[in-house]
């Protein structure tokens, strides 16, 4: 295949899922924004509880990942029957760590506290997760599914799904947090509520199109059984890159505690320009899964010069799609922060200061943002995840997490300082895995076909 009908195929298959992504990160920039508009305090509360959720949320989601390479990778070698195999594994591993997640969601305030978080954010953010925490269940069974989905590329319906669920929520946030259409006002519990009422519907949707479209699969027959082989290989490869999903997401949760260091203010300006950053992310991290679902059908087929030309023009496209991020941030930033702001709102121009320095260092993060999260999907598809776990833990909290506290406290360079940390330690993981997919995982594929060959 050429370099254009590389281009090609990943559009086709990677901007549903980055328009899924977007969706799906909808969901949470919609809560920021009415939280946003219902008080300041509000929104540092729902930035803090988003940064505690999502640590769980995706160290639970490295076994739905996993199925998306297992998966891609019986379809490129026609092993059809791998497909259920892994599915209903990776819905097994899912559940069995929502169980294992429930109590630290549940006494989330004692930990808050323990972590040095104001009382007058952490009660507040407590509550939000005390409810919010049972979306867990459905959000993971639901990226399972997506990922199942996704693999077989059908992406499509992934991305009509995930709108949905956005309509959905955007719908009873609105209801629920101001009291409009006769509902109670509840502030950031009705978003609480808002975000269950929607991973609850987006199960529904996911399950009945898998069951009606792709009965087949049977991916729910015998549910009840164990498949330890297959749930020892989901395990085995999911769980590094739930660690390493960990490591990520941790540094940046790390970077909100400390911006909660700092006051309410830089937090509420934190949790903006990090929702803006997050969203330029989720076109990187579609381009990521289309890496993962095409390296692996390639890996599957022991194809390395259509992996390497594919990976190749995956890498350019997301440097094209960083650049106009890059642009946006920098040419319009009052305008994009004001979104999320009441124009009421008291502390507004001391939020917008902070905000646009914000923004200003997350447009350097782009570049290697995307390069660290183009170069996991690579390596995924060609199921090498340890080493990745590795890069990851030490990139991120050997180097970044100091960083930012170097630079914020002891440098004295406050929120900036704390995201320059940030930005640092993206660089460094993304150039170690980009050389761990180029000058070994690629390999691989070139000795599997080797292999195959005699």
């Amino acid at each position: 295949m050429s370099a254009a009908g590389h281009v090609r195929a990943v559009s086709a298959l990677g901007f549903p899922l980055v328009g899924g992504h977007v969706a799906q990160f909808a969901i949470g920039m919609t809560d920021s924004v009415m939280l946003g508009w219902y008080g300041a305090s509000a929104l540092a509360a729902v930035t803090l509880a988003g940064s505690y959720f999502f640590v769980l949320f995706l160290l639970g989601a490295g076994f739905a990942i996993a199925v998306m390479p297992i998966v891609a990778a019986a379809v490129g070698g026609g092993e059809e029957r791998q497909i259920r195999r892994a599915t209903r594994m990776g819905l097994w591993l899912s559940l069995l760590y929502g169980v294992a997640a429930m109590p630290v969601l549940l006494f989330s305030e004692t930990i808050l506290l323990a972590l040095g978080q104001v009382p007058e954010v952490a009660g507040p953010a407590s509550t939000y997760l005390q409810l919010a925490g049972w979306g867990l269940f459905p959000a993971l069974l639901v990226m399972v599914l997506k990922s199942y989905l996704a693999a077989l590329e059908r992406t499509q319906i992934v991305l009509w799904i995930t709108i949905l669920a956005a309509v959905v929520n955007g719908l009873v946030n609105y209801a629920l947090i101001f009291g409009n259409w006769g509902a109670p006002e509840m502030g950031i519990t009705g978003a609480a509520i808002a975000s269950i009422i929607t991973q609850a519907v987006s199960l529904l949707a996911v399950v009945a199109y898998a069951l009606w479209v792709l009965p087949e699969h049977e991916i729910l027959k015998n549910f009840h059984r164990p498949d330890w082989e297959m749930f020892a290989k989901v395990f085995k490869l999911g769980m590094p890159i739930g660690l390493t999903n960990l490591s990520e997401v941790s540094l940046f949760a790390a970077s909100a505690m400390m911006m909660g260091w700092l006051g309410t203010i830089p937090l509420a300006a934190h949790g903006v320009a990090m929702t803006l950053g997050g969203l330029t992310f989720m076109v990187h991290l579609g381009l990521s899964n289309a890496a993962t679902i095409r390296a692996g059908n390639a890996y599957g087929r022991g194809d390395r010069p259509h992996m390497a030309l594919g990976a190749r023009v995956v890498i350019v496209m997301s440097l094209g799609m960083a650049l106009i991020g890059i642009a946006a941030f920098l040419l319009l930033p009052e305008q994009l922060i004001s979104l999320f702001l009441d124009p009421e709102e008291p502390n507004k121009p001391e939020i917008l200061a902070v905000g646009v320095a914000l923004l200003a260092m997350a447009a350097l993060f782009q570049l290697a943002d995307g390069m660290q999260v183009i170069a996991l999907g690579l390596l995924r598809g060609v199921q090498d995840t340890n080493w990745p776990m590795i890069i990851a833990a030490l990139s991120y909290w050997a180097v970044g997490v100091p960083a930012s506290y170097l630079f914020g406290f002891g440098f004295g360079w406050g929120g900036v300082g704390i995201w320059s940390g940030l930005v640092l330690g993206l660089c460094s993981a993304g150039l170690f895995l980009m050389l761990r997919f180029w000058r070994h995982s690629i390999k691989r594929t070139g000795a599997q076909d080797s292999a195959t060959t005699a």
